[in-house]
């Protein structure tokens, strides 16, 4: 890997004034499991590296008024062990599928909402939004088995690679960021953007700011929610479909809804239409298939990716009648 300056603040200030106004200059290192392979392929040629494990304020699970407060810097492991989750199976069931016993230990609830995607084009040096030497797009025609049904209609084609922006975002959940001109929060439905060109990344992190904590807000509490994942592999892999939801129900009626697709769009896709769909009915099973159809009624499959649509619209089913049973 190109060569670095290497930085470990103490504080969180600290860290902030060891960051860029600019894109590739410096890097955040939380886990480590994303941003180092990166580099080692020259993807990432960061000037400086600032590691953050030494700031204990970005760690840690609590419980106050306002919600469950996840540091940043948690790890999957420490999230998976801790009381508070059994509230959110959503949440619990994104953790389990992360199997590696490394990945679990060193990577990070942070890392995982900013992690860069996965697109083999992208981690081959052709660009956030793949393409040759002319401008032309190589996802089109080329090899898409793992690309983007929905939201692709732009120069995005790649899919998010995060497991919790899903559940999190269904869950209503907010991020707090720390920048150089303080702090400020925002869904975490709003922190993942489709990036129009080059410049732009996937979330809404400024090069100069820093992600603190997630919080899922008190009102998540008695909502049920579930996450189901269509994976190929059981192990060290990353899935081919996923659907979290969250619902408020009375008896079996749906007061309130969200279905949040992954693993199919550049974002943590939102199914709008399912969740009119949903709004008011009583849960059954005719009722859950119908939601599924409904969040991928608009999909736009690739030339190779038109098997993600079934596994989408089944995971969209099996998620909301496991919710409905209390969650997966």
């Amino acid at each position: 890997m190109q060569a670095f300056e290497y930085a470990e603040p103490k504080t969180l200030n600290e860290a902030l004034g060891l960051l860029s106004s600019r894109w590739g200059e410096t890097e955040v290192l939380a886990g480590g499991t994303d941003l180092l392979s990166l580099m080692k392929n020259y993807v990432a040629t960061p000037k400086r590296v600032v590691n953050l494990k030494r700031i204990a304020e970005l760690r840690g699970i609590a419980e106050d008024s306002e919600g469950l407060r996840i540091g940043a810097l948690t790890t999957v492991q420490e999230l998976l062990e801790d009381q508070h989750l059994a509230r959110f199976p959503a949440l619990t069931t994104a953790a389990e599928g992360i199997t590696s016993p490394q990945i679990r230990n060193m990577g990070t609830v942070g890392g995982d909402l900013c992690q860069r995607p996965r697109c083999w084009y992208f981690r081959n040096g052709f660009g956030l939004l793949a393409r040759d030497a002319q401008g032309r797009a190589l996802v089109p025609e080329g090899d898409n088995r793992y690309h983007a049904i929905l939201g692709n209609e732009g120069p995005a084609y790649f899919v998010s690679a995060s497991s919790f922006g899903p559940p999190l975002i269904a869950l209503g959940a907010r991020v707090r960021i720390a920048g150089p001109s303080g702090t400020r929060e925002i869904p975490v439905a709003e922190f993942f953007v489709i990036p129009r060109n080059e410049n732009e990344r996937e979330i809404a992190l400024r090069p100069n700011e820093i992600l603190t904590e997630v919080i899922l807000p008190a009102t998540a509490r008695e909502l049920h929610n579930a996450t189901y994942e269509v994976r190929q592999r059981e192990f060290l892999d990353w899935p081919l479909a996923t659907a979290s939801v969250a619902l408020e129900l009375r008896e079996r009626q749906i007061r309130r809804a969200s279905v949040v697709l992954g693993h199919v769009a550049p974002i943590p896709w939102p199914a709008l239409s399912a969740t009119a769909l949903l709004e008011g009915k009583t849960l059954t099973e005719e009722i859950a298939a119908q939601a599924g159809e409904q969040a991928v009624a608009a999909a736009r499959p690739l030339s190779k990716n038109r098997y993600k649509v079934q596994l989408a619209r089944v995971a969209v089913k099996r998620a909301l009648l496991a919710a409905a049973q209390g969650g997966a």
